[in-house]
């Protein structure tokens, strides 16, 4: 870790606690981090705009690399460039919508700047009240597929999640690919599409080594970045097959501000 020249991490679970905000902790750890001129950015699952609205409420005018969509946008902040990568094709989510209507679930995606979901369920409320975008229900599957877009996310019952993951092991030959977020949620995307996709496309154009790299995850869409960084760590709380493939595992939970914690005692201390 001693050659890091960029920290990246995802967002929910892992910087911090799902919906809440940055803690002073982990806040002094990045103006740390940047001051000493380290580069410092974030993997999400969400839009870049909405990550934006996140770290200028968290106190920050922006960040080195923000990863979007779990890797179909990157913002460049040292090229000043945005890019778009490998959208989901509008028959592609059509085909995921009739394979997923056999199970109880509410789609959603992001359009026109707000979140969409079919059913008002309890999910689509908290959504509402917790997240700085609008919420909209739309029951018409039509809107889902009208439009090429990043992916497809979809609330589902846990005990169905390990047949929709055995589904998607039993279709790898498809041109999209899903993965577990959480406990109860599922997302779709092309699969050429990840965050080490996009981490490597900045690295490239900024003439970085994958191995300065230091990357923090809780799940299955970090673990592409987690293996391709030169060091990556695994929260606490992370899922079993994040904790496999992590070089390390934090010693406390993101509650617990775990990943605060392990910078100041695994890293910031050495430099």
């Amino acid at each position: 870790m001693n050659n890091c020249k960029l920290v990246i991490c995802d967002i929910d679970s892992t910087l911090i606690v799902k919906h809440q905000t940055l803690t002073p902790r982990a806040h002094k750890v990045i103006d740390t981090l940047l001051d000493k001129g380290i580069y410092f950015g974030i993997a999400s699952g969400r839009p870049l705009y909405q990550i934006r609205d996140s770290i200028h409420s968290w106190g920050f005018e922006d960040f080195n690399i923000i990863i979007g969509m779990n890797g179909s946008s990157l913002w460049d902040s040292l090229q000043k460039k945005e890019s778009e990568y490998y959208l989901m094709k509008k028959e592609w989510i059509k085909e995921i919508m009739d394979m997923m209507s056999q199970y109880e679930c509410n789609p959603s995606i992001y359009l026109d700047h707000a979140q969409i979901f079919q059913k008002n369920d309890e999910t689509a409320q908290l959504y509402a009240s917790r997240s700085n975008l609008p919420v909209k229900i739309i029951s018409d599957p039509k809107v889902f597929y009208q439009n090429e877009t990043a992916k497809i996310m979809f609330r589902v019952e846990e005990e169905d999640m390990p047949k929709i993951e055995k589904w998607i092991q039993e279709h790898s030959e498809l041109p999209y690919t899903g993965f577990k977020t959480q406990p109860d949620l599922i997302e779709f995307c092309d699969k050429h599409v990840n965050k080490a996709f996009a981490l490597k496309k900045f690295c490239e154009m900024n003439r970085l080594s994958l191995q300065e790299v230091i990357a923090f995850g809780d799940t299955s869409n970090d673990n592409e970045m987690i293996e391709a960084a030169g060091f990556g760590v695994c929260m606490a709380n992370g899922s079993e097959d994040t904790k496999m493939i992590a070089d390390a595992i934090t010693d406390k939970c993101c509650d617990d501000d775990g990943w605060a914690d392990y910078m100041e005692n695994h890293f910031l201390k050495y430099l």
